[in-house]
């Protein structure tokens, strides 16, 4: 595993960096020596696969403005200092700054390899989170069902990554129709039980008696199901509007949870409504059971505050349902990317998909607006529009994104029809599409 990571050596004597860098291809490293910290940083950045070991004293750039240059890249990449005799209180400052370890010179050969294939150690480790990290946000298709690149949309994927990996349980809440249950198959999808049962049990649905047995039976000689608990054992077990949960069930699920231990066997996700209500999940279950269910806590952000994702949302469903009814999407104006922008959304993404199907058919009839959609919702969408303003270059900006982005998926990507079509030069294209993070490679095929 040693051989496949690199160790970049930086020094400006010549004698000194050779001899490191024979006494570390001798056990097995991948070694590089650089003559200064100038000529380094053109080879090192962010994802280097190794570790760097670098002089403090050098002329030009010296480490430590070497070291805060590589913090700056990439601060998990792991550095260690070698120092003369005296420079400690610089090495010890070199420590603060982010370096790995230190070496004082005359070192012993065999501390460096030490420290050298911790480091090594760490930095793989590292390497490893990030490439598992792109796999899934690139590659998982429930995460790619959490459609749009807002600041709270991007945190929301992060918190699913980072608690995926986890072995607490997780509450969920947020307001009606924000996909919380898609964020809890994407927990399931992202973790170490993605190839486990999953499980999901409406606690509203069902009466008492008829709950208690659902989750823990005992269940009848002719039921083909198995109770949830032993259904999902090993893997996820999802509690949909657990606030409904009656006393005598929240005992019997406190028990459950207690006999499992740490960590658990099967990982409890619950789900809760009542963040837009007066009262709180933490009101409704006993403090015991809501403290050993919320160990892990994500809430999922309202619609609202989700800015231009709306318009790529509306984009998307109004595309999907426009094949579903063979027909063309309904084009959006700048007006009513405006309205889209400024609705209240009280049923947030749920509410967005039935606008977005309703456009496809008034649009397939020749007839009707958005906006008359967005009223004809009035009991719902009162006010119409959001109390809270925004700059006008912020809808300027999200329009056009929307506006470009349905145009290259019109088109497949063919850069040519694009620039025809918005009245565009080469250059302005390129400019806005690097600016909205649009890339041509994704609209063709």
């Amino acid at each position: 595993m040693a051989k496949a990571m690199k160790i970049a050596i930086v020094d400006d004597e010549q004698d000194m960096r050779q001899s490191i860098s024979q006494w570390l291809a001798l056990t097995g490293y991948d070694t590089q020596t650089f003559a200064s910290a100038e000529d380094a940083l053109k080879e090192l950045g962010a994802d280097y696969p190794g570790i760097v070991i670098s002089d403090i004293k050098m002329p030009g750039m010296d480490g430590m403005q070497f070291l805060k240059k590589l913090m700056g890249a990439d601060s998990a990449l792991p550095v260690i200092m070698i120092t003369g005799h005296g420079d400690v209180p610089m090495a010890v400052e070199a420590m603060r700054v982010g370096a790995f370890d230190f070496l004082e010179k005359p070192f012993n050969p065999e501390r460096m390899t030490e420290l050298a294939k911790k480091a090594a150690n760490a930095r793989r480790l590292t390497l490893d989170n990030r490439a598992l990290r792109r796999e899934l946000s690139d590659g998982g298709q429930i995460i790619k069902k959490l459609i749009g690149q807002s600041p709270v949309m991007e945190r929301l994927k992060e918190d699913i990554l980072d608690l995926g990996q986890a072995d607490g349980h997780v509450l969920i809440d947020g307001e009606t129709g924000t996909g919380k249950t898609l964020v809890a198959h994407a927990l399931h999808a992202v973790g170490a039980r993605a190839g486990k049962k999953f499980v999901l049990v409406s606690c509203s649905a069902l009466e008492e008696d008829a709950l208690t047995k659902r989750l823990f039976g005992p269940m009848q000689p002719e039921d083909s199901q198995l109770p949830a608990v032993e259904e999902a054992r090993g893997g996820t077990l999802v509690l949909e509007d657990v606030e409904t949960l009656p006393d005598a069930v929240q005992a019997r699920l406190l028990s459950f949870i207690n006999d499992e231990g740490t960590p658990p066997e099967t990982r409890i996700v619950a789900i809760s409504n009542l963040q837009e209500q007066n009262r709180t999940v933490e009101d409704a279950l006993r403090s015991d059971l809501y403290y050993r269910l919320a160990a892990l806590h994500i809430t999922v952000p309202p619609l609202r505050q989700r800015g231009e994702d709306i318009l790529t949302l509306f984009t998307r469903l109004s595309d999907e349902f426009a094949d579903e009814y063979g027909c063309e999407a309904p084009n959006v104006t700048a007006q009513e990317a405006a309205q889209l922008l400024q609705a209240p959304w009280p049923g947030n993404v749920r509410q967005l998909i039935n606008i977005a199907e309703r456009a496809v058919l008034q649009s397939r009839r020749g007839s009707g607006s958005i906006a008359s959609l967005l009223m004809s919702d009035h009991d719902e969408m009162q006010p119409v529009m959001t109390t809270e303003g925004k700059p006008l270059k912020e809808y300027v900006e999200a329009f056009e994104r929307m506006l470009i982005d349905n145009t290259m998926r019109r088109h497949k990507g063919s850069i040519a029809n694009v620039m025809d079509e918005l009245c565009l030069p080469r250059r302005t294209l390129n400019e806005k599409m690097a600016k909205y993070g649009l890339q041509r490679a994704d609209y063709v095929g």
